[in-house]
């Protein structure tokens, strides 16, 4: 059997365990470039029970980015990279993007 040829890494990686898989790996590796620079700025430590929380976080941030992107009828590529982001951003860096942005408009 052949196989599609794939445009990127990302297509390999949705071909290769498909889009959920895809979106959670997204999501999981911008958590933890999040806890990398809290790790490394001393705010956190690097291991411990604490990154269980990261996993709902990650979850959560991951099925708000996708429905932003299907929201915006952003492409699969494009939408597996706003996962990444918001999940790095984490709910405290949405809820901060979200407010500067209404309170631009109201400008």
């Amino acid at each position: 059997m052949d196989t599609p040829p794939t445009s990127g890494l990302i297509d390999a990686l949705r071909a290769l365990w498909g889009a959920a898989a895809t979106t959670l790996l997204a999501a999981v590796l911008g958590r933890l470039v999040y806890h990398s620079g809290e790790a490394r700025a001393g705010r956190r430590p690097w291991i411990g029970w604490h990154l269980i929380w990261e996993v709902p976080t990650a979850v959560a941030m991951a099925l708000v980015a996708e429905s932003l992107a299907q929201y915006l009828g952003l492409s699969p590529q494009v939408t597996t990279g706003v996962v990444a982001v918001l999940s790095y951003l984490g709910p405290r860096g949405a809820r901060d993007i979200v407010e500067s942005t209404i309170g631009k408009a109201k400008r």
